[in-house]
């Protein structure tokens, strides 16, 4: 457990240089232009009984490729805002999500 409390403190950076904040999460979805929807989770203990639990937040970010599809693991950083909810930029696709469909058939028996 906590282990990934460190994992989750280290996913939250901020630039020394431009002082802006970067997040790394799923996006959940993809279906407007030039816009996702990031899902940030977060390991935190409860204040009174001690255990860990998960919090989510949802972040809209800005991309500008549209590059990002569902499942990928994305890194986000603050900018200034783009639009109504837009806060955030893509920066990079951290890891690509598996493709449904493309897994090696078992052979008949």
């Amino acid at each position: 457990m906590a282990d990934e409390a460190a994992k989750t403190a280290e996913a939250t950076t901020t630039n020394a240089v431009s002082g802006r904040r970067t997040e790394e999460g799923i996006v959940t979805s993809d279906v407007r232009q030039k816009t996702i929807r990031v899902e940030i989770k977060r390991l935190v203990k409860h204040p009174r009984y001690g255990k860990y639990i998960f919090r989510s937040t949802n972040l809209h970010a800005h991309d500008e490729k549209n590059e990002a599809k569902m499942g990928d693991r994305v890194e986000i950083i603050e900018t200034r805002p783009t639009s109504k909810q837009k806060r955030w930029a893509l920066v990079k696709i951290v890891e690509r999500a598996a493709v449904m469909g493309h897994v090696a058939a078992a052979p008949k028996a």
